[in-house]
Order: structure tokens, then C-alpha cells, then sequence
């Protein structure tokens, strides 16, 4: 078991397994050093978890754990991307997190927080990244938040 794995079982936490993906692409390419991971929703089990709109239907709260959970499933085609070992990791370059929301609603980068805390959490200072978090009128399947990720390996 790697650092990184140790971490996660301290942390309580269980990766999922790596989603197929759901139209026509790949969950994740790498190119060089960088492995870049398609859109990645807050399904769990292979069902829909936090489905809704921020400023509407779902809270904050319930937005920020939807975030989290995509930031799971991120993280499992990344071990899926590093064969297993996800010491193999260099730096999280950069996420971008999308939020189903209402036009009035402000919290973005809140609700994208629930991904960010969880790569410093399990990363260190590996996990600080670069970062969008913008609004979405509809996302696939009625979720409510979606992350994709860049994450520089050896």
C-alpha cells in the first residue's frame, strides 16, 4: 500500500470504481506527463447522487458534497490513468468544476471547494491546483455539479 493509499484508508475514505463513460470518449487521456480526466459527476454506486440545481433544489451544503464526490470519482480514473498507484502523482495542475445553478445563484467557487479541499487532502501541497468554477444551465443526467481534472504524473 503507497502513501497515497494509507492517506485515503486515514482519511475514511474508499475510492469508487472507475466509471465507463456514458457517451463517446475515453474517462481519461495521458499526453506526456499529464493525464487529463474527461468530466466526472457525483454518481455513486452508478446512480445519480445530489441530482438538481444550486440555488434551487439543492443547498449549498448538499452542492459542496456533490463536488467532493466528483472529486472521488476523479480521483479513481487517476489510479485507473497511474496503474494502480496513485504515487505515481506529481501535481494537480488545474480542475474545473461545473455547477448546475440557477442565474442568480453566487457560490461557485464554494461549491467547487468541496473538489479543491478534497485534493489537498489527499495530496498535501501536491494537491494545490489552478481552478475555474463556472455556471451551467443543465448539466448530463440532471446532476448537479461536474469536475474535470489535469494532474501531472511521473
Amino acid at each position: 500500500m503507497g502513501e497515497i493509499d494509507r492517506r485515503l484508508a486515514g482519511l475514511g475514505i474508499s475510492l469508487p470504481q472507475a466509471a465507463k463513460p456514458v457517451a463517446n470518449y475515453v474517462p481519461w487521456v495521458r499526453s506526456g506527463n499529464l493525464v487529463f480526466i474527461s468530466g466526472q459527476g457525483p454518481i455513486m454506486d452508478g446512480k445519480v447522487t445530489y441530482p438538481g440545481c444550486l440555488g434551487a433544489d439543492v443547498t449549498l451544503e448538499d452542492g459542496i458534497k456533490s463536488a467532493r464526490l466528483c472529486a472521488l470519482n476523479v480521483l479513481a480514473q487517476l489510479k485507473d490513468a497511474c496503474g494502480g498507484d496513485l504515487d505515481r502523482v506529481k501535481r494537480v495542475v488545474k480542475l474545473l468544476g461545473f455547477v448546475n445553478s440557477t442565474a442568480d445563484f453566487k457560490d461557485h467557487p464554494k461549491v467547487i471547494n468541496g473538489a479543491s479541499d478534497l485534493m489537498v487532502e489527499v495530496f498535501g501541497d501536491k494537491g494545490r491546483h489552478a481552478r475555474s468554477a463556472v455556471a451551467a444551465p443543465s448539466l448530463p443526467m440532471g446532476i448537479s455539479t461536474e469536475v474535470e481534472a489535469i494532474i501531472e504524473v511521473e
